[in-house]
């Protein structure tokens, strides 16, 4: 269970760290962006240091307990780094820029203590865990109260800017901030609760079975929901893109018998097409959307053109799409013998309401009246 639990937030970690590095890729100059995915892959690192594998191969390679201590530092650079998201987001850039600089005092003296307080660790003490290291020592019992009072801090800080925007704000972006805000304050609790431990073994006495359970288990909740609540936003509205996108493909296909009809009638009235990269429209689905749009226009003007000769068949906007659509035939056969019409135009097919779904709407029921079924019947 324990290993499912860590694979799944290692999913997760590398899921939202790809991610934002796409995001980032498009706007390298996004400040807010750009502390968020540093966020995310000091989490990440920490998290794979974290892993008694991956801290041997570092310990063999640099010494003991320096896995210990860059997975410490790593931890404390993220939350600095959340903090800088949020400074970068309310603040003017120069500004946040400043605040920035004087929020790194506190992480580089923590990160400063920690290295100190790693070398007066005797060798045989470092590079333990905090559940199994040896806290009636007093270097690592101040290596781990640094860390964790940094981290305190720091999310406790993080966590008052969170609330304030989710107060603030729409769904789905509140949503995301909620889940934020209960991992950051289940963070703060647990980390307070690991401070606790620390001082109670550093003390010698028995730290109690429920404050060490509890604060283990609110970790292992609090971290993948911080990592869902972060990515939560920017699923949410790629999520509702693809939906928009599924409709427009759905459209798209349902307008072709109206399209086929008009513009085998009116071929000079199709739009010309700005050359697009096949691969930006494939991975940004933007390719789906301008032939929607196009084929939209071109069903429109085309009824415009062919309207004298529904008019002179008494056709008028309240026709019903039925009808309308045999009225149609007809015009575009005499519209194909070349038979004289008025130069009346008329509007057909108008929508209730003045909206661009509404008017596609009409088009789809015209253009499905016009299928060959729809015709037999």
């Amino acid at each position: 269970m324990a290993v499912t639990g860590l694979l799944f937030t290692a999913a997760i970690l590398d899921l939202a760290v790809v991610w934002k590095l796409i995001q980032l890729a498009r706007d390298p100059r996004d400040l807010p962006l750009r502390a968020v995915t540093l966020c995310l892959i000091c989490t990440d690192a920490s998290f794979a240091l974290g892993l008694d594998s991956a801290a041997r191969l570092v310990d063999d390679l640099t010494g003991p307990g320096s896995a210990r201590l860059v997975q410490n530092a790593l931890l404390l650079g993220a939350v600095y780094c959340l903090m800088c998201f949020y400074l970068f987001s309310a603040e003017e850039r120069e500004r946040a820029g400043r605040r920035a600089r004087w929020e790194a005092l506190p992480l580089a003296s923590a990160v400063i203590v920690l290295a100190l307080t790693t070398v007066a660790t005797p060798v045989g003490l470092r590079g333990r865990e905090f559940a199994t290291a040896d806290m009636t020592a007093t270097p690592v019992a101040l290596f781990f109260m640094t860390a964790l009072l940094y981290l305190i801090y720091a999310l406790a800080e993080a966590l008052w800017w969170t609330w304030r925007y989710a107060r603030m704000s729409l769904r789905p972006l509140s949503t995301g901030l909620w889940l934020t805000v209960g991992a950051l304050a289940g963070m703060v609790v647990a980390n307070i609760g690991r401070l606790g431990i620390d001082v109670t073994r550093w003390r010698g006495a028995q730290v109690p079975a429920w404050l060490h359970d509890g604060t283990q288990g609110l970790l292992a909740l609090a971290v993948p929901v911080f990592i869902v609540g972060v990515v939560y936003s920017g699923a949410a509205m790629r999520m509702a893109r693809v939906r928009v996108w599924l409709c427009h493909r759905k459209a798209y296909r349902r307008l072709r018998p109206l399209w086929d009809a008009l513009h085998h009638a009116f071929p000079q009235d199709a739009l010309s097409r700005v050359p697009t990269s096949g691969w930006r429209e494939f991975l940004f689905l933007r390719g789906t959307h301008y032939r929607y749009y196009r084929r939209v226009i071109e069903c429109r003007d085309g009824l415009v053109r062919i309207s004298p000769y529904l008019a002179q068949q008494g056709v008028n906007d309240g026709t019903p799409h039925t009808s309308l659509a045999s009225h149609l035939r007809h015009a575009l056969r005499a519209h194909a013998n070349g038979e004289a019409a008025s130069s009346q135009a008329i509007a057909v097919a108008l929508p209730d309401e003045n909206s661009l779904e509404s008017d596609v709407w009409q088009l789809i029921e015209l253009s499905d009246a016009l299928k060959p079924h729809a015709r037999a019947r």
